[in-house]
């Protein structure tokens, strides 16, 4: 087990080491200059300004010295300062990342809850009307556009029946969840309805090729209950797949919720990374992107812990599980 660990955490950091020097390259190659988009608003602004500017960011040196600079910079815990918010990168990605973690652990657990039991059903009763409703349902989550959700969602909810606030994150000041729980619904709703389909395929698939097993026959012989075969043997089984795609989503979505936090002016990490790309913020752009990739790998790396929970066969002996 500490030899898997080790394994998989000298792994995550040449990743991570990859990625912030990829993600810097791909920033210093987008069109236009940091330093011109900060004066550009600003008459009085002179060549010399421009240059000290430069200078004091790093941006008249070489490519590999400010790469070297952020990284032994970043290893003392200094990940510098916000061109664009004119604050330490951290402070503002902070509560950004508080913000998206509530907004997608909300979503993720109310998926599972519903799509798990949705499955499950379907896959007991394959082919029949109510699979085939199921079937319709999850294929409508999946083709409708996220924005078109959102924007349905607010134009019913808020607008129309004006039961919920139509955006943001709470009333100024407002600190206590009870206040920020109205402001969550809708964009709730709007990625779970847009994940519920493919989750519920997914369990669909999975059971249905675990109930076809020897060992659900076996247990069935033997007189066990059938809410014990499908709960407690077949659904154990069909997780293991299922725990992958979790895994893997949840990266996807800490850094591609951008279009629901857009639409509901939700403060989250998929708006802040699109902001500082947008506004040529290296040092928001690079961390925050660093942060989505350190999320998905620590999803995988859970997501083989649970293997060893669900199927005991599996073991993390040598370097991989």
């Amino acid at each position: 087990m500490t030899r898997f660990l080790a394994s998989r955490l000298l792994q995550a950091l040449v990743v991570l080491l990859l990625m912030s020097f990829v993600i810097t390259v791909l920033m210093t190659l987008m069109p236009g200059d940091p330093v011109d988009m900060m004066l550009a608003g600003n008459p009085r602004a002179t060549p010399a300004d421009a240059a000290r500017l430069k200078a004091l960011y790093g941006l008249d040196k070489p490519l590999l010295d400010r790469y070297w600079h952020w990284l032994q910079a970043a290893l003392m815990g200094d990940f510098g300062f916000s061109r664009l918010y004119a604050q330490p990168v951290l402070t503002i990605l902070l509560p950004r990342l508080g913000n998206t973690l509530l907004l997608l652990g909300a979503a993720m657990a109310l998926t599972l809850a519903v799509a798990l039991p949705l499955g499950v059903y379907a896959a007991r009763r394959p082919y029949g009307w109510a699979d085939n409703a199921i079937n319709l349902f999850c294929f409508a989550g999946i083709s409708v556009p996220a924005f078109w959700l959102a924007l349905l969602l607010i134009l019913l909810f808020a607008v129309e029946l004006q039961w919920l606030p139509a955006s943001g994150l709470g009333p100024v000041g407002g600190e206590g969840w009870w206040e920020r729980l109205p402001y969550l619904v809708l964009p709730v709703a709007s990625l779970t309805l847009a994940s519920i389909g493919g989750y519920t395929r997914y369990v669909r698939a999975a059971m249905m090729g675990e109930l076809r097993q020897d060992y659900v026959r076996t247990a069935r012989a033997k007189g066990l209950g059938e809410g014990r075969v499908v709960w407690r043997h077949a659904l154990r089984n069909a997780t293991i797949p299922i725990v992958t795609i979790v895994a893997l989503e949840f990266g996807a979505l800490f850094s591609g919720a951008l279009v629901t936090e857009t639409m509901f002016a939700w403060p989250g990490m998929g708006k802040l990374i699109y902001d500082s790309i947008m506004g040529n913020d290296l040092n928001v752009a690079l961390v925050a992107l660093l942060f989505a990739t350190l999320t998905t790998l620590a999803g995988n790396l859970l997501a083989d812990a649970a293997y060893a929970g669900l199927d005991p066969r599996i073991s993390f002996k040598g370097d991989g599980a």
